[in-house]
């Protein structure tokens, strides 16, 4: 087992409030990701849940139990952070097998747990090396080794990839997904990488400014997001938003539309843009058109496209995947 539930959560320090009041459920075997922009909270509250912060009132229950007051070491959390913290003199071996030792732990049963744990993550070859003998990966996967091995309740991951370079961080990341299906684990996962969130998550929490802005689904904070700050969040490149005046709309203060669902003539459209920039990424083509006072708008369009800096083209909305938003920035949905 390992459900989670925050319950009015608040945290302050000093007169700065960080988290204000966050309620969450998570159900057992749930890969939930707190996602959001520095400063937003999120490790805060992933620090609250493993007991390394104190919250300034509201209730955390693991399994139905309230834990407020129990140290870290009785949560049955495991935390990997983003930092590794694994000991330099100690071999892979003895670093993924301490915390079983400091609790008495059978020696047949650390061995088990131990082979287990590097057959998952292919680190047999590497159990008698030193830290500093590893890569960045091998070292992240060491320190996910080493929460494996303590068969706890929650998994608590706290930017694991920000150290890792890009190949790496999509490797690692598909070993943790596998994990997840291979334990069948609860685990809270910290990023600030929408990427991440939408590739990993059963749900994704958004957080901003330390309340949560909306939970669902990855698809679903794509495609029915409750407010611009979530719209423009969720998704690479990030939806584009335009003054409804631009379109003569009275109906909201924002229209939104992400670049995927732009088509560009150069005959006509909803607006004319001048291309300002061009990504070339092989498989796409990402054009920012300089659409005078609309700003500047990004198009997302598949393969490679050939168009010249400073020609103008007209960007075509799909009608049926624009957003409306109001002036607090809350989605109009249609009735």
């Amino acid at each position: 087992m390992g459900s989670l539930r925050l319950k009015n959560i608040h945290k302050s320090f000093g007169s700065v409030d960080v988290i204000k009041d966050v309620s969450l459920e998570v159900s057992d075997g749930e890969f939930i990701i707190f996602v959001g922009p520095s400063g937003c909270g999120k490790s805060t509250l992933l620090r609250i849940v493993a007991g390394l912060e104190d919250a300034t009132s509201g209730t955390i229950e693991i399994d139905d139990k309230v834990v407020n007051a129990i140290p870290p070491s009785q949560r049955g959390i495991a935390m990997v952070f983003q930092s590794y913290a694994l000991y330099p003199h100690l071999t892979v071996r003895d670093n993924m097998s301490l915390g079983l030792k400091q609790a008495k732990r059978p020696a047949d049963e650390i061995r088990e747990s131990v082979d287990m744990a590097s057959n998952m993550l292919s680190l047999n070859e590497y159990l008698d090396r030193r830290p500093s003998e590893l890569s960045g990966g091998q070292r992240q996967r060491v320190a996910i080794g080493r929460a494996i091995v303590r068969q706890p309740e929650l998994f608590l991951f706290d930017e694991p990839l920000s150290n890792l370079d890009a190949a790496l961080r999509v490797n690692t990341r598909l070993e943790i997904a596998r994990l997840h299906r291979e334990l069948n684990a609860t685990m809270i996962y910290v990023t600030h990488d929408q990427t991440e969130a939408m590739t990993l998550a059963d749900r994704i929490v958004v957080l901003h400014d330390g309340r949560v802005e909306q939970v669902g689904s990855p698809m679903e904070l794509y495609n029915k997001p409750d407010n611009k700050f979530v719209a423009g969040f969720i998704g690479s490149p990030q939806m584009n938003f335009i003054d409804a005046t631009e379109f003569g709309r009275k109906d909201a203060k924002t229209i939104g539309i992400r670049p995927e669902h732009i088509t560009v003539s150069r005959e006509s459209g909803d607006l004319k843009g001048n291309v300002s920039h061009i990504e070339h990424l092989g498989a796409d083509t990402n054009l920012f058109l300089d659409c005078g006072s609309a700003g500047l708008i990004s198009v997302r369009l598949q393969g490679e496209q050939d168009f010249e800096i400073g020609s103008s083209v007209y960007a075509i909305f799909d009608a049926d995947r624009t957003y409306r938003f109001d002036e607090n920035g809350q989605t109009i949905v249609n009735v």
